[in-house]
Order: C-alpha cells, then structure tokens, then sequence
C-alpha cells in the first residue's frame, strides 16, 4: 500500500467534485477509505445524500488545519509524524511483569474450565476471577 501522503486541498477539491459530477465519493478513495467511497459511489446514483455530505467534508477538509488533517488521514507515514503525535509523549504507567500476566491469565483458563466443569458456581468463578485481575493492578 502506498504510503504518500494526503494532501488537504486535493481532498476537499475532489470532495467539492463530487457535489458537481454525477458520481460522488472520489474524495474517499483518495484518503484511503475504500468502503466509504463504494459506499458514496453507490448511493449518489440513487439519492442526494453523498454530495450534501461530500460538500460537508470539502468545507471540514478547509477549515481544520493541516495538524488535525495529518493525524486524521496521514497516520500512516514515517516515524517523523509519530513523533510530532501526542502519542508520542505517552509514558505508560507502572509496567508489569508478562510472566506474571501469563501466570494470571492461564489460573483464569483454568478456573473457568472447573466453571465449564461445573466443578465451581458461576458466583465462586467470578470472585476468583476478580481476585486474579485485581492482583494485578
């Protein structure tokens, strides 16, 4: 898949585009969502509906800076646009342990097979299953 980047202006002249020509939705193919294109494509052939919207996303497409476009349609590029993100800056929170992870999630397989078994209520399995999970926070 190609990852060139999405520019704002050809966005919102195509979506304008599709309020003119009989076929609505180019707009969409062009920012990579293919099913909202079909989907538009489909739909200008039987009602207005595509081209009101397509008009609305031309506006949106013009009015929002080139930020906010980036992190909506470009989230695909580089790790140069990641790291201007906000996600970049998130710093996890305590870190756990994966043995301990895996131990808990194999003693919550387990309970529920004796759950499954009928060996326990489904009251016991829910308390020991929050037991579990609460350990691990």
């Amino acid at each position: 898949m190609l990852t060139k980047p999405k520019n704002r202006q050809i966005a919102a002249a195509l979506a304008f585009a599709g309020v003119i020509v009989p076929i609505a939705g180019l707009h969409k193919f062009y920012l990579g969502q293919y099913r909202w294109g079909v989907l538009y494509l489909l739909l200008s052939l039987a009602t207005p509906i595509p081209k009101i919207a397509s008009a609305i996303e031309g506006v949106w497409y013009l009015t929002q800076d080139g930020e906010q476009f980036d992190r909506k349609f470009n989230h695909s590029l580089g790790s140069s646009d990641v790291e201007a993100s906000p996600r970049a800056n998130y710093s996890p929170g305590p870190t756990v342990d994966p043995a301990r992870i895996s131990a808990i999630a194999t003693a919550v397989r387990q309970l529920d097979q004796l759950r499954q078994d009928g060996l326990i209520s489904e009251y016991e399995f829910e308390q020991k299953r929050r037991q579990l999970l609460d350990s691990v926070t």
